[in-house]
């Protein structure tokens, strides 16, 4: 959940490709951040807690330092050891030889810190990581590359490195297992990264390091190999998109950014991806005939957080359209509990990043038992992506602000073309299929007309923010919406609040209702109404404030609530897309109105890619 950022080539700035890289990847940790590079022969080494600005002002008050050709930086996201300069990385052994930045987890840290010192090595960190540049020095008898290996074949558990060394200046080593590396091959200069978002300014030719991939980069070339040195080749792709997308545009956070791209970035999810004609979608990526579709008798979506709300959403699509029985399963309990699946299932891995560590693992695990396998992933060159052998992209565009917004309508979205595209394979006539597919169509139109009432929402944050418990409910489509709300609100403005089946606040939850905890009901003119209307009146009568998203011209809600997001009149299979863009304005808005730190969360990181 670290970025590591790793430059060689020719520039005289290396300290500025540096620091720019780490603040484009600052959304994947931003407890402490360091950076390292060569100068007269020696490894020099820069680090601070906190954000990167706080590197970036220590670096410029010792204004004179030069790394000569290459480099390597870190912002770190606290696993071992608490977020302090002796815990920032980059870690190196006790007399700075090798120096190293790690993302992931080693988990047999403390047995080879234990033989390391009975050795006579000394450490003096709290991480995992500081094993590394140690174990390369055990190993290290004049070839770089081979003590890498030796010491990563040593390693048990997940782990993206750069790593230089004083005795080979002229090159850097980098090796992936379960993290992600991207090598941004430019014009004599290469750029390495956890995230292409640290690369695109320099060069959009990129090569993905496959797990046990270990990489010996210099300045006019790149030598990958395995652990055993055996040479492997990985191709050159190309991203498609540029710096601009991954900047803020005027927008003063990232997050409000997003929350305003969606009209777009869903209409990217959508094009040349319906047939109206035939009522369906043209999902090539799943590359499955429509007999091979009418095979599957059953549907498991495993993800975690946003994502997984969104596979709850895809739940009742699959079901209620073309009537396969579907489970979601949070993705880190799904290999661990033993689930049935069998050459019939399709297991549908979703996540923004494709990185997503728990996610990967049921992939790994779906494809163990035999079952077919569909990712859904933002990122395009992600392990997810690669390993799951067929899916679908998103198309959303980067998302820097930790919390999701644009990936979560897109995954909806696509979820919901997917199960039109399996029912039309099924037994749904044409004329239902169209009217689904011009639905889906107008979903952009749907969103923007919820943006154009940012102003209204923010009132409603402004008279609110200032209550500490929150309350969302729904049901149908709208019960994972609410889930999906809670979650923005909680992980933005720190604010305790909980989404809940309208159904379940009578079992429980209602006794926590005062005047002082609003309720956003989401009373959408969709199947169960009625039922959210009844639970409306319970809040009500315990004195709860009610905050409603309710179809356009809606009196009935109106007369119930204190204050109303009006959502535009459109399909309920759709519904979710333009209400989840309204709970992700109001969360936005009470966060700003609070001063939070909208786009880098306490505690959070972007990409979560330990277990």
């Amino acid at each position: 959940m670290c970025g590591i950022v790793g430059y060689i080539g020719d520039r005289s700035n290396v300290l500025n490709v540096l620091m720019d890289g780490l603040r484009r990847l600052e959304y994947r940790g931003y407890d402490s951040a360091g950076v390292a590079g060569i100068v007269n022969g020696e490894i020099d080494v820069y680090k601070e807690p906190g954000k990167v600005a706080n590197l970036d002002q220590l670096v410029h008050i010792e204004n004179d330092v030069v790394f000569q050709k290459v480099g390597i930086a870190h912002t770190r996201w606290a696993t071992h050891g608490p977020p302090n300069q002796m815990n920032a990385h980059p870690h190196f052994d006790q007399d700075k030889e090798f120096c190293a930045v790690h993302n992931g987890i080693i988990e047999n840290y403390a047995t080879l810190k234990n033989q390391l010192q009975k050795k006579g090595h000394i450490f003096h960190t709290q991480t995992d990581s500081e094993v590394i540049p140690v174990l390369v020095k055990e190993f290290y008898d004049g070839d770089l590359f081979s003590a890498v290996t030796a010491a990563l074949r040593q390693i048990v558990g997940t782990y993206g490195i750069a790593l230089v060394s004083k005795h080979e200046p002229n090159k850097i080593i980098v090796a992936r297992k379960g993290s992600p590396i991207v090598i941004g091959v430019g014009t004599d200069e290469t750029v390495i990264a956890s995230d292409v978002a640290a690369v695109v300014k320099h060069t959009n030719n990129v090569i993905y390091l496959d797990d046990g991939d270990v990489a010996e980069v210099s300045v006019d070339n790149i030598e990958i190999r395995n652990l055993d040195a055996v040479p492997v080749s990985r191709k050159v792709d190309k991203v498609d998109w540029d710096i601009a997308s991954a900047e803020k545009g005027g927008f003063e956070h990232f997050m409000l950014k997003e929350i305003y791209e969606q009209p777009d970035s869903i209409k990217n999810a959508i094009r040349g991806r319906l047939n109206f004609e035939q009522g369906t979608a043209i999902l090539s990526g799943l590359n499955m005939t429509p007999g091979e579709l009418t095979e599957i008798e059953r549907v498991i979506i495993t993800a975690c957080g946003t994502s997984m709300h969104a596979g709850m959403v895809a739940e009742y699509y699959f079901e209620d359209l073309a009537h396969i029985l579907t489970d979601v399963d949070q993705a880190a309990e799904f290999r661990y509990r033993n689930p049935i699946v069998n050459n019939k299932c399709l297991v549908i891995p979703i996540s923004q990043s494709g990185e997503t560590a728990d996610t990967l693992a049921a992939l790994r695990e779906a494809h163990m038992k035999g079952a077919k396998v569909s990712g859904l992933v933002n990122a395009v060159g992600s392990t997810i992506a690669r390993e799951a052998g067929r899916g679908v992209y998103l198309h959303a565009g980067p998302e820097i602000s930790v919390a999701s917004t644009k990936a979560f309508t897109c995954q909806v979205t696509v979820l919901l073309m997917m199960a039109l595209k399996f029912a039309r394979s099924h037994r749904m006539p044409m004329p239902v299929g169209k009217t689904i597919a011009n639905e889906i169509q107008k979903i952009p139109d749907y969103v923007q007309q919820v943006i154009e009432r940012s102003g209204e929402i923010e009132k409603i944050a402004k008279k609110w923010c200032k209550c500490h418990d929150w309350f969302f409910i729904g049901r149908s489509y709208l019960y994972p919406t609410a889930l999906e709300g809670a979650l923005k609100l909680k992980e933005i403005s720190y604010l305790h609040a909980e989404g809940y089946n309208a159904a379940e606040l009578k079992h429980g939850p209602i006794a926590l209702l005062t005047e002082d905890v609003p309720v956003v009901a989401l009373a959408n003119d969709i199947d169960g109404k009625d039922k959210v209307l009844s639970n409306m009146q319970e809040c009500k009568a315990r004195k709860a404030p009610l905050i409603a998203t309710a179809t356009e011209g809606d009196q009935e809600v109106a007369d119930l609530t204190d204050d109303i997001i009006w959502i535009p009149k459109c399909h309920p299979l759709v519904s979710p897309v333009p209400t989840a863009v309204a709970l992700q304005l109001l969360s936005y808005y009470v966060a700003k109105e609070l001063g939070c730190s909208i786009d880098q969360p306490r505690n959070l990181a972007k990409s979560v890619t330990v277990e």
